[in-house]
């Protein structure tokens, strides 16, 4: 994950784009991007694979550099999820279920 990291920062820092990118910004910049990886299932599950990893790959570049930007570390802070989520949906009420943490 690190040479992914670095070369999302060495990327940005070549041309000169870490002005534009304050957490708002970087914010706003997921959301834009899910939004078009949403597009690509807009009207039926008939999607294209190579368009879906484009987008894909736009909302984990600009959640690279909001982590960078908020000096996060993204393996701690997915890990501390998995450890929150955990005890909210434990196994033996969430397997299987969709239900949210709230109706177990």
């Amino acid at each position: 994950m690190d040479e992914v990291k670095n070369a999302v920062i060495q990327f940005t820092k070549d041309r000169d784009w870490d002005q534009f990118h304050s957490p708002a910004n970087l914010a706003k910049s997921i959301a834009i991007e899910s939004g078009e990886l949403l597009e690509c299932f807009q009207w039926n599950d008939d999607f294209d694979k190579k368009e879906v990893c484009r987008e894909l790959a736009d909302v984990v570049n600009y959640a690279i550099l909001l982590a960078d930007k908020l000096d996060v570390n993204l393996e701690d802070i997915i890990m501390d999820k998995i450890k929150e989520n955990s005890a909210k949906y434990p196994v033996d009420k969430s397997k299987g279920n969709s239900k949210k943490y709230t109706e177990l």
